[in-house]
């Protein structure tokens, strides 16, 4: 059970769309350059993600966010509550095909003509290409999450590995939810992280996994169209230990997971 993403995407433009992006998300958004795209959140108070997203600076003035998980216009009517007096413009674009496209390098971002491609390393992201999910097994391997809707606003930046993925900075200025990152950096308490796991069927993204009635994780993107069921979850800490030494493997339901990779904070 793979599942169908199209691309969600906002543009971010005006004179102030540079300072208004770093102040409100998690990323370094001044470091980036023209023809360059980072991983970037937007956190609520509580430091949990509401969204999670390529961010691609489009020209000096303009950034283009293609959104992994939720809805690009529900975001931009949230994000423009903050605009005030900002020369800032929030545009979300109707959704469109998300494809496959040849090697590029990672963090390589450009325009032809309506479509944009987002480098990958050993592949890139096509917005506007003809739909197709053969990048999916690629990212859940790579450990790039994908936020099914009922983990919008639930899951702490460690518990998605972006510290890793650089999409949160320690050394920038206040954006919600950074006193939140920089305790869990320091003092850490985290006690759930994402793991890549072999299923034994097929399931859908946002799946809560249970062992004894308990919940012991959630299902992220999964892919199912090659031999094994690939699937990106948060787990819990104690039990991924007794995935890995093999004292416990079958959930609820009887579907058994195998742990395959793992990423810290």
């Amino acid at each position: 059970m793979t599942t169908d993403h199209s691309a969600q995407t906002l543009s971010i433009e005006g004179a102030d769309a540079i300072a208004f992006a770093q102040s409100q998300f998690s990323s370094n958004v001044q470091a980036l350059g023209v023809g360059q795209w980072q991983f970037s959140a937007w956190l609520n108070a509580k430091g949990r993600a509401q969204a999670l997203f390529h961010l691609a600076r489009v020209a000096d003035d303009a950034l283009l966010l293609l959104l992994r998980g939720g809805d690009a216009a529900t975001l931009a009517q949230s994000l423009q509550r903050f605009v005030f007096r900002a020369k800032v413009k929030l545009t979300a674009h109707p959704p469109r095909p998300l494809g496959t496209g040849p090697t590029r390098d990672t963090y390589a971002f450009d325009r032809e003509g309506d479509a944009y491609t987002f480098g990958c390393g050993t592949h890139s992201l096509v917005v506007g290409a003809s739909s197709d999910h053969a990048w999916q097994a690629l990212q859940i391997r790579a450990g790039w999450p994908w936020l099914p809707d009922d983990t919008l606003g639930e899951l702490l930046p460690p518990s998605l590995s972006l510290e890793r993925l650089q999409a949160v900075a320690l050394d920038k200025g206040c954006y919600p939810g950074q006193e939140i990152v920089a305790r869990l950096h320091y003092r850490g308490g985290n006690k759930r992280h994402m793991h890549c796991v072999v299923l034994s069927q097929p399931l859908p993204g946002g799946t809560v996994l249970r062992h004894d009635d308990k919940e012991i994780g959630q299902l992220l993107d999964v892919a199912a169209d090659e031999p094994d069921v690939m699937a990106l979850a948060v787990i819990d800490d104690d039990v991924v230990k007794q995935l890995i030494d093999g004292t416990q493997g079958v959930v609820d339901e009887g579907i058994s997971l195998r742990v395959v990779a793992s990423w810290p904070a």
